[in-house]
Parts: structure tokens; sequence; C-alpha cells
């Protein structure tokens, strides 16, 4: 009977991230988004594409953590996003170019060969070997696109590793976070929840990327991640005049977001700003 049970829950859970799968590729191919994977050892990773001017710069859009935790002792089976905010970002951006990014082993089956497991969407979300694949993962799009530079904006911990990700290469032009989880270890202390000891944190690199135009935006009514994670991770920072924050009103980790993202992305990143 437990075997059964097992067998019937895994089969659920497959049936939810397909459905998630299809849904979500049937509502960028409505923004003219082409659907790619791309190989980044060891994992598959998805990507969707907008692409209309090779030689060019790209807006790149980092998903948040998805579905990592069905509570704070339990994570899940599948952490593909119910709601794909970074997604919803790149379908409002009008740049000529623009990609998203999911993390490991979000809108990826299990039997296309990504080696997945728990720990990829637990303690070790910002593993050495994820931000490596995500570095390569643009690497393929450069070279694929002829793409001459990057601007990554990335969602709640999307923007742990988009940060990490300017420190890699020197090739991306700016920086933002929407929500951005830009010191995990303080976010961890304030919620009480366990920490990821094996995870890279943006705060270790804020100086190395301290001149890279930045924007941070925190949500108003965002009780997941606060004004104070962005603040310590510019506390960190060698030269805190390149970046920039606003705190958006009536905006909370994943409402609200979509309505003002057009004007949002109006504010550009620069080294020249007042703080």
């Amino acid at each position: 009977m437990k075997f059964l049970l097992l067998i019937s829950l895994l089969f659920l859970s497959a049936c939810s991230m397909s459905s998630r799968v299809d849904n979500t590729y049937s509502d960028s191919t409505d923004a003219e988004f082409v659907v790619h994977q791309i190989q980044a050892e060891p994992f598959l990773l998805t990507s969707y594409e907008r692409i209309s001017s090779r030689n060019g710069v790209a807006n790149v859009y980092i998903e948040g953590d998805g579905n990592a935790w069905l509570s704070k002792k339990k994570p899940s089976l599948d952490p593909t996003p119910k709601n794909p905010m970074a997604l919803k970002l790149a379908e409002l951006d009008p740049a000529k170019n623009v990609t998203y990014l999911a993390r490991p082993c979000q809108y990826t089956r299990m039997s296309n060969g990504s080696v997945c497991g728990k720990k990829y969407w637990t303690s070790h979300r910002f593993a050495p070997e994820v931000i490596e694949a995500m570095d390569h993962a643009l690497d393929d799009v450069k070279q694929r696109h002829q793409i001459t530079g990057f601007n990554l904006i990335g969602f709640s911990g999307g923007g742990n590793i988009a940060a990490l990700l300017v420190a890699k290469r020197g090739d991306v032009l700016s920086l933002r976070t929407v929500a951005g989880n830009l010191d995990h270890q303080l976010q961890s202390q304030i919620h009480n929840v366990s920490s990821m000891p094996y995870s890279l944190n943006a705060k270790d690199v804020a100086h190395q990327i301290s001149d890279v135009p930045q924007i941070h935006l925190i949500g108003g009514d965002d009780t997941i991640i606060t004004e104070d994670i962005y603040e310590s991770y510019r506390r960190a920072a060698l030269k805190p005049e390149c970046m920039k924050s606003y705190i958006v009103g009536g905006v909370t980790h994943i409402n609200g977001w979509e309505a003002l993202w057009t004007s949002l992305l109006a504010k550009i990143p620069n080294c020249d700003v007042a703080l």
C-alpha cells in the first residue's frame, strides 16, 4: 500500500510539473519567445529567448527560487515556479534582445538527463557548480546570438545568482535585482530557516562588483526580502555610488511588480546617482 501511495504521489508530481512546463511554454510563445534547452553540466537549463538584433546587448532575466519548499522543514519535489515572476517581467521588456534563464531543475523533466536533487533547491541552491552552469548558459547565449554584452536582471534568489555572475564575467554592463536575496545568510537568520553553507553569497562579492552600475528594487510590503538584506550587501561594497535602491510602495515579494515594471525599467543603472 505504501509503495502504491508513493508511486501515485510521484505520478501526480510529474503531471503537475508537466502542466507547469506546458503552460509556461504556451504563455511565452504568445510573447514571441522561443524555448531552448542549454546543456550546462551537470544540468540541463531551460531558457526562453526573444532575439531580434544580433551583435547587440541582451537583457537576461534570472528566475527566483521557485517552488523550493512546501514548508520551513519540508522541501518540494519540484522547484519549478508556480508563478514565474522573472519570466513575466521578461515578457514585458520591450528590448530587442531578451532572454529568460530558469534555474537548475526548473522546467526540466528528470528524464532529460539533468542531474537534479533536492539539495540544488535547498542547501546547494547557490553552490559553485550552479553558478558555473548559469555562467555557461550566458556563454551559450552569447555565442549563438553574437551578443556583445549583458544587462542582468535577477528576481529574488535570481538576484543573488546575477550578482555572482557579474563577479565572474567582464561583459556585464549593468545589474538589476527585484526583491533580490543579496545576503542569503542574513535572510536565513531573519526568518529562522535552514542556512545554506554550501552556497555562495552575493554579499561576499559586493566589493568586487561595486563599480558595475546597479539598481536594487525592494518591495515596500515585502516581508521575505527586506531592506536590511540590501543594506547588508551595500555596506560590503567599496563604491556604493554605483548602487541605487528603490523602495517600491504597495508591492509584496511576488505581487505588484508586473503593473509597475515598464516604469521601473525606465530607471537606468549608472554610477552618477546620488545616494
